[in-house]
């Protein structure tokens, strides 16, 4: 638990100065790319189990982007998977033993300004100098609580996947300490796999719907 609370190791590599969110965002980085390459060289015109499963996902994924953002903006659908995929490993790494890169505010607040800057990109695309004329509406008066509203976005993005990611690993830590043999199964199946799942699932659904109401 101590170590938990301290927050991510550091190491060094080829004397460079390397977090332990950074080498845990690698492996999960390295575990989709895996997946991604087993899955492209296994495509059939008759697919097996595995295909389907794949395509499974593709198209939840592909009904979830354009049941929430239309049917005219499923392009956003690449990246809300892979935001998605990657979220959903990096929030459920803890069953392998691996400290969350999630559980680190500094990854959190990385995606989060993403989202922001998606945000405010595809607005400023779309509309022009409209995106920036709307903070002032419905009067000039609500500018700064628009620009407030705004600049809260990425922080609420961040601070909510980091504390139910923090928390549940800060829990885990304290059982097994506990019990100091094994983590309890379920207890593991909660906080590491539904919650982490769960997580995922919010921080781009919010992702979806703040870069909706952007374009709209």
């Amino acid at each position: 638990m101590e170590r938990i609370l301290e927050g991510p190791a550091t190491f060094y590599i080829f004397g460079l100065l390397i977090s332990e969110t950074v080498i845990n965002t690698w492996i999960v980085m390295a575990l989709l790319i895996g997946f991604a390459l087993i899955a492209r060289r296994r495509l059939e015109m008759y697919p097996g189990k595995f295909q389907n499963f794949v395509e499974l996902i593709i198209e939840s994924i592909t009904n979830l982007v354009t049941s929430t953002m239309g049917e005219e903006r499923k392009g956003f659908a690449p990246y809300m998977g892979t935001l998605f995929l990657f979220l959903a490993v990096a929030n459920m790494s803890g069953i392998i033993g691996l400290r969350p890169p999630t559980a680190d505010i500094n990854l959190t607040a990385a995606l989060a300004l993403l989202t922001f800057s998606a945000i405010h990109y595809y607005g400023l695309k779309k509309k022009g100098f409209g995106h920036i004329k709307g903070l002032a509406e419905p009067l000039f008066l609500f500018l700064p609580l628009n620009i407030i509203g705004e600049l809260a976005k990425p922080v609420s993005l961040s601070m909510r996947l980091f504390g139910n990611i923090f928390g549940g690993a800060v829990i885990m830590a304290m059982i097994a300490g506990a019990v100091g043999i094994f983590v309890p199964v379920l207890p593991s199946l909660y906080f590491d796999l539904f919650a982490g799942v769960l997580q995922s699932f919010i921080f781009v659904m919010l992702t979806m719907v703040f870069i909706t109401l952007a374009l709209e």
